[in-house]
């Protein structure tokens, strides 16, 4: 292959070095979209498809419903402060609510997310948001990616930073947890039912209290 086609090749993955950021990176163009990353299905909402059980968006409203209907969507789970209920009506929906910033994201919040994806799973497909379906909703999905899916770090750091979903720069601490976070500890406490990683996190002392009393 000729030197200056392989350095083309090359360039995307050597500026991605340089910068020694996903977060510099731009996003990728439609044509371009692997096909395992997830899929758009409502721009107005931000919202994506990411596996045939599992959907991602922005805070939808009461105009979301009939799409949200057609999805089948069983449970939605929020990141939010604020109840999904002053929107969503719908007695059939499962409503999950688990405030959450990326700044003091830690495992127990994410253990939390997944279990909670995974057990609304079980009943009919799931939608996962935040306010914007960017930084809280794009870390629990990059999570998704790595503990449930078994995708690299690397595989999910780009699609939640090349995926179209809103400012990278906001995604920050979102990054800077799945860059640091071990796998393998998070993934072992979700299969055994454990609320962390660690075995005196606030969670794992208040389960003891209550088995104690």
């Amino acid at each position: 292959m000729p030197l200056f086609r392989r350095l083309l090749l090359c360039l995307p993955l050597c500026l991605g070095l340089a910068g020694n950021s996903f977060a510099d990176q731009a996003p990728i163009v439609a044509a371009q979209r692997p096909g395992q990353w997830a899929q758009s299905i409502d721009p107005q909402y931000n919202l994506y498809q990411m596996s045939p059980t599992l959907y991602r968006s922005a805070l939808p409203d009461q105009q979301a419903m009939p799409l949200l209907g057609k999805l089948q969507i069983k449970t939605v789970v929020s990141f939010l402060p604020e109840s999904d209920a002053g929107w969503m009506k719908e007695p059939q929906i499962n409503r999950v609510q688990l405030p959450m910033r990326t700044v003091h994201a830690d495992d127990a919040q994410i253990i939390a997310a997944l279990r909670a994806i995974q057990e609304g799973e079980a009943k009919g497909p799931v939608l996962i948001h935040c306010k914007h379906g960017l930084d809280r909703t794009g870390l629990v999905s990059a999570m998704y990616r790595v503990v449930v899916q078994g995708w690299s770090k690397q595989e999910a750091l780009a699609e939640m930073t090349q995926g179209g979903f809103g400012d990278t720069k906001r995604m920050k601490y979102g990054i800077d947890y799945l860059n640091n976070v071990n796998v393998e500890d998070v993934r072992s406490a979700l299969a055994s039912g454990a609320c962390s990683t660690n075995p005196v996190a606030a969670c794992a002392i208040k389960g003891l209290f209550k088995q104690l009393i």
